[in-house]
């Protein structure tokens, strides 16, 4: 087939119009001449590849064309007799279409929302015309880093005529303290506008897989990159996922460490308490416990608490703590004994 377009532009062969847009503007970004000033040459030629590649792949005639004939078939170089152009080309055949590339910097304008543009790198070798250079100076000139840095962020590029990004979208994702200890999948169904091939809103929904991860924390982003709503000149926001906990019966958590607190009486307390807890995973645990319990006292299980995401294998800490309901009133009797047995001891 000669040149691999799909390859250049890093999509499948089903890639559809928003993944060609996507992968454009990545690839676009990285290879443009004026953000490689050290190695501009070779930028020039990548990203010229690129355009071409996204200038067949998202006309639908280039195309079929293409993945039928190759790159041959874009020349009108298919032998005689190789069959007919799919759907009729006015009975020509592939013999009669010739592609007829459009200018990396008019590809290059379209995709980023800027308009009314000329000369610029349809003569990257050799110096380009006047507003051409203005235009690729606003973008990537003295301010280059900032500018892609604010671009990355979110941020509107300010007066450089950089494309604005849209502000991220922030959804809370409630999760069972069950899911953020074993880890689980959640899918989300989104719908967004999107432009076709012709530039013209629709609405398209999909559905997201979130995974969570075992011992994830409340707050912890999982981000979607550019999922939001497609418009002319502003680059997609991105959707961010925020996880939210769920208030547990039992247990709350500390870091990694989990905290069950059990109600016993003052007799228990003295005399010795065995606690019986039901784990996240449904283990059931008996801890049997003959030191004296104070309000204060707390007995610790290791390795029994929530894992640690960046050390696989390993758990927090389960935590038990103690609310000792003391008598509300005792008789003469009561606290003669009770005198009589500490005092004793």
């Amino acid at each position: 087939m000669g040149v691999d377009y799909y390859k250049i532009l890093q999509v499948d062969r089903s890639a559809n119009d928003d993944d060609l847009k996507k992968a454009y503007r990545k690839l676009a970004m990285k290879w443009h001449p004026d953000k490689n000033p050290n190695n501009k040459k070779a930028a020039e030629a990548k990203f010229k590849q690129i355009s071409e590649a996204y200038d067949v792949l998202s006309d639908p005639q280039k195309r079929a064309v293409y993945d039928n004939y190759g790159e041959e078939g874009l020349k009108g170089q298919v032998p005689p007799g190789a069959g007919g152009f799919p759907g009729g080309m006015d009975g020509s055949g592939p013999t009669g279409f010739r592609f007829n590339p459009r200018s990396a910097d008019d590809i290059f304008s379209e995709i980023f929302g800027f308009g009314g543009l000329s000369g610029g790198m349809g003569d990257m070798g050799g110096g380009s015309r006047a507003s051409g250079s203005r235009f690729h100076r606003s973008i990537f000139g003295d301010d280059i880093f900032t500018s892609f840095r604010n671009a990355a962020a979110g941020g509107e590029g300010g007066s450089s005529g950089m494309p604005r990004k849209a502000a991220a979208i922030e959804r809370m994702l409630p999760c069972s303290l069950e899911d953020l200890y074993k880890g689980t999948a959640k899918k989300m169904k989104i719908s967004r506008e999107v432009t076709d091939s012709s530039g013209r809103p629709t609405t398209t929904e999909e559905i997201l897989t979130i995974e969570i991860k075992p011992g994830w924390k409340k707050g912890t982003k999982i981000t979607f990159p550019e999922k939001g709503n497609e418009q002319r000149g502003v680059i997609p926001s991105d959707l961010v996922f925020i996880i939210d906990e769920k208030p547990h019966s039992t247990f709350k958590r500390d870091g990694s460490d989990l905290i069950a607190t059990q109600k016993i009486s003052l007799v228990e307390a003295l005399t010795g308490y065995t606690v019986q807890v039901t784990t996240l995973d449904g283990r059931n645990l008996t801890i049997p416990i003959n030191s004296i319990i104070s309000p204060t006292y707390e007995e610790v299980v290791k390795g029994e608490g929530m894992p640690i995401p960046k050390e696989p294998g390993k758990k927090g800490n389960l935590r038990i703590k103690f609310n000792v309901k003391f008598p509300s009133r005792l008789t003469s009797e009561q606290k003669t004994g009770i005198k009589r047995l500490l005092t004793s001891s």
